[in-house]
């Protein structure tokens, strides 16, 4: 077996794609973009919002465009539902793209 026939099969042929082409439309494809999203601004929260917030936030839940939050504190739930806005654009603008558009306290 000569050498240039062993790693023929190896080259590139022009089907082939880099792999991370292939992984962006496979996350895409099954809803797995999404949800990456998801977890990176949960994750994120004390950045978006300030520890004080963070420290107050019990639970953190996004379920078809809706961000749930339950609060420890009464008095900074009521400053929030104020500032729904101001939490989509943050939220929206860290993920680069419309993750969530109404906001709900418990």
């Amino acid at each position: 077996m000569s050498k240039r026939s062993k790693y023929s099969d190896l080259k590139r042929t022009s089907n082939e794609q880099p792999l991370k082409e292939v992984l962006d439309r496979w996350m895409k494809a099954y809803g797995f973009e999404e949800r990456a999203k998801i977890l990176e601004i949960v994750e994120a929260w004390p950045e978006l919002m300030g520890t004080a917030v963070a420290h107050r936030t019990k639970e953190i839940t996004i379920r078809n465009k809706t961000l749930y939050l339950k609060m420890e504190s009464s008095v900074m739930r009521d400053e929030l539902a104020h500032g729904k806005q101001v939490i989509i654009q943050r939220i929206n603008e860290f993920a680069g793209s419309e993750i969530i558009a109404d906001v709900w306290f418990g």
